[in-house]
Parts: structure tokens; C-alpha cells; sequence
């Protein structure tokens, strides 16, 4: 049965990536103004005013966060070694989780989507 809450999806998985899942989200959350945590597509998503989502998954290999646009710089210089798409960026489950850097992803794109929204 597919998780209907981000905390059934985050316990889903071996207890390594489950603990890098609630790192990423606490990162997310934490630069999100009054977040509201769904599971979207099947995956973990904190929506941002309501409208827009950052998603964040698990996957075998790596923990993935879509969609991220292009970011200012220098933040999108520091983003950009971990891009695997035009808006997914993937941190590989060898390589030190850099929580610091995904709370500032997060931050930006609230900005650029309350920017957007004007």
C-alpha cells in the first residue's frame, strides 16, 4: 500500500536513507513559511503557499529534490555539481548529505516563487 503521509513514506525505507530522508526534510521545512507536508506522486513533497511544491524521494542510489529551476549564483555554481536534469538535483547516498546547502535550494526557491507570485 502506497504511503498516504511523508511519515510513512520516509519509514518505507532501510534506516540509513530514512534517516538522510528526515535530514533533507527538516532542511526543507525549516525555510519554508507555514509548510504543509503531502505525499505527491508517490513521493514526499512540502508544499510551498499552497500552490507549488518541493518534492523530495528516496531512491536506491541517491535522494533526489525536484523540481529546482535555476537558481541565482553563486548558489546555482554550488548546486550545479549535483544536477542530474534541468530541475533535479540528486545527492548520491556515498557522499556526505550537505543539509546546509539544501536548506539554502530551499530558500531560494521560496523567494523566487513569492517573487514570482508578486
Amino acid at each position: 500500500m502506497a504511503a498516504q503521509t511523508v511519515d510513512e513514506y520516509i519509514a518505507a525505507f532501510p534506516d540509513d536513507v530514512a534517516d538522510r530522508l528526515r535530514r533533507v526534510r527538516a532542511a526543507i521545512v525549516a525555510e519554508v513559511p507555514e509548510p504543509e507536508e503531502k505525499v505527491r506522486y508517490g513521493i514526499a513533497a512540502v508544499m510551498l503557499g499552497g500552490r507549488y511544491a518541493l518534492h523530495f524521494a528516496g531512491w536506491k542510489q541517491h535522494i533526489g529534490i525536484y523540481p529546482v529551476p535555476t537558481l541565482p549564483e553563486p548558489l546555482e555554481s554550488e548546486v550545479a555539481p549535483y544536477r542530474s536534469g534541468a530541475d533535479s538535483v540528486t545527492f548520491r547516498h556515498r557522499d556526505e548529505l550537505p543539509v546546509e546547502l539544501i536548506g539554502r535550494i530551499a530558500a531560494a526557491i521560496v523567494a523566487q516563487r513569492a517573487a514570482a507570485d508578486g
